[in-house]
């Protein structure tokens, strides 16, 4: 199915207490060029990421943007420094002995749990360290889910480019339908035309009609477009088929839109009458606009 450059593609998920976002965006590019926006704590994800888009998509410059948000508390782990604590507790009651009297603490020892929260460097909060396969894996998941709809809304979009650039092949078909209508009879206005110049120039000269009118029919075969208009609608009919194809076929169309243009100047070129030029100044600009139709197909 032809696909458009451009498309976009979204999916978030919440894995393995992480809330994953993944969005894939892309316009019309010659190369598969890929860039991303990835936080750089999951860098290490960028390669594999690169490699899977490129499953599913051959052409185009394409920007995937990651966002990985752990939920609360997820990624922490609270260390308990034990000898601070046990530190703190010595002291204190050191210091309550010292401080009293005849044997007797200074202050009541109500020293309780709550309190030792309170002190500095009792608690360390520390980052978990990522389970690199693991996270991988559920961006992958997520990340798969976006390319999904990204090629989908690619396909949507090919759909109507294929709809349109057929429907302007099918108007030039019929415009060289015009063309080979008017052709024998501007070839034929042509010959009478020159066999009547040659018999002016060549009056009173012991010349045969008959290689007058073979020369004069020689001549105006030159401008003749048989074989261009054939050859026009061979190109039409493959840029048809191509349409229908399953590959990715945008370097292909690019060609035979080429070809097809060529075709059309020579008719241009070789054109002696003006109806026919102006067919093939409608043709070239029909052409045109196919030629920039397809720069955004796959």
């Amino acid at each position: 199915m032809l696909k458009s450059m451009t498309g976009y593609g979204r999916a978030q998920k919440i894995l393995s207490g992480r809330d994953i976002l993944v969005e894939i965006r892309s316009v019309n590019h010659r190369y598969y060029e890929y860039s991303s926006r990835i936080p750089r704590a999951y860098g290490y994800i960028d390669e594999k990421l690169k490699a899977l888009l490129k499953t599913g998509i051959s052409r185009g410059k394409v920007e995937v943007s990651v966002n990985i948000s752990n939920i609360e508390g997820r990624d922490t782990e609270i260390a308990v420094n034990r000898g601070v604590a046990e530190g703190y507790v010595n002291a204190l009651r050191k210091l309550n002995q010292e401080m009293g009297s005849d044997g007797k603490p200074w202050l009541e020892d109500d020293l309780k749990l709550s309190k030792l929260i309170k002190l500095p460097d009792v608690f360390n909060i520390q980052k978990t360290p990522d389970n690199e396969e693991e996270v991988w894996n559920d961006v992958r998941t997520v990340a798969e889910e976006a390319l999904e709809r990204f090629v989908t809304m690619r396909r949507t979009e090919g759909e109507k480019l294929k709809a349109d650039v057929s429907e302007k092949a099918d108007g030039i078909l019929e415009m060289v339908a015009k063309v080979e209508e008017l052709s024998p009879v501007t070839v034929e206005n042509y010959r009478n035309r020159l066999y009547q110049k040659l018999t002016e120039v060549l009056e009173g000269k012991d010349i045969d009609q008959q290689r007058i009118l073979t020369e004069a029919a020689i001549f105006s075969e030159k401008i003749a477009v048989d074989e261009e208009t054939v050859r026009l609608r061979s190109h039409i009919a493959q840029l048809k088929d191509m349409l229908c194809s399953e590959e990715s076929i945008g370097r292909k169309l690019d060609f035979i839109v080429q070809e097809m243009n060529r075709e059309v100047n020579t008719i241009g070129s070789k054109a002696q009458d003006l109806n026919i030029t102006k067919i093939v100044v409608d043709m070239k600009g029909e052409i045109e606009k196919i030629r920039e139709q397809i720069q955004n197909i796959e």
